[in-house]
């Protein structure tokens, strides 16, 4: 009898990611074999146990599902919002089968490029949680000319409304007229985090395009379509995003 920590066996059923099922539970919305759940930190046997999360079983995924969307601008990254019509979110470009996918991180409406969707929970936190700081990469056009004074302050890190310095890896790629055209590498994806970071240091998005999270690259994909990642993928995301999570507990 194998038994799991329940918010683990809810984030692998791919209900939410790890911390939301640690809400999940708080919020007495899980009940085991009947009885509601509130402790965090209990195990439970997944093939032994009737798990209901608001009156719907719990069933474990016979196969994991892992896809890459290239996100158009104008498309709202949620699965049902009663203020935006379905034909204007991420879910409405994937076909039926997949609706039961959740988007690993977010993009704003404005914002395009690599969004990572599955059923896997377990992935979706190793690749979310700020502790596991897996690299998010960004082609970013900004109004007017950018300045070395704007490149060392994002190197350097900018205080958000958060209170906390957040900072950027950041170079030139080309200067047009009344634009700079910028790559920008972070390590958090707080919301709307690049566009705040450079409202800080004065400068305004044109246009942001994610291109890679770790190791997977949007490449060519046309936007609006969608691929599925490679085993090989999956393996090096997983990879990489453990392999920070370790290398930030050993320097701790």
């Amino acid at each position: 009898m194998m038994q799991e920590r329940l918010q683990k066996i809810l984030a692998r059923a791919g209900i939410a990611s790890r911390r939301k099922a640690e809400e999940l539970i708080r919020q007495g919305r899980v009940k085991v074999n009947g009885e509601v759940v509130r402790q965090l930190g209990i195990k439970v046997d997944p093939n032994h146990s009737r798990i209901e999360v608001d009156g719907r079983l719990v069933k474990m995924p016979n196969e994991f599902v892992y896809i890459a969307l290239h996100k158009p601008r104008g498309y709202v990254t949620t699965r049902k919002d009663q203020h935006v019509p379905y034909e204007r979110t991420v879910m409405s470009l994937l076909p039926p089968e997949y609706q039961h996918l959740h988007y690993v991180g977010r993009l704003d409406r404005d914002s395009e490029g690599l969004l990572l969707l599955t059923n896997d929970g377990e992935l979706t936190h190793l690749v979310t949680h700020p502790r596991h700081h897996l690299e998010k990469r960004y082609i970013v056009t900004v109004n007017g000319v950018v300045t070395d004074e704007h490149l060392y302050r994002l190197s350097r890190g900018v205080t958000l409304d958060d209170h906390r310095k957040h900072r950027a890896r950041v170079r030139i790629l080309s200067r047009q007229r009344n634009a700079t055209t910028l790559e920008m590498v972070i390590h958090e994806g707080r919301k709307r985090q690049i566009r705040r970071m450079l409202q800080v240091v004065g400068l305004k998005v044109c246009r942001l395009v994610r291109i890679a999270v770790g190791p997977i690259k949007l490449g060519d994909l046309p936007a609006g379509k969608f691929r599925h990642l490679t085993k090989r993928e999956v393996e090096a995301l997983k990879r990489a995003a453990t392999m920070i999570a370790r290398v930030d507990k050993t320097d701790s």
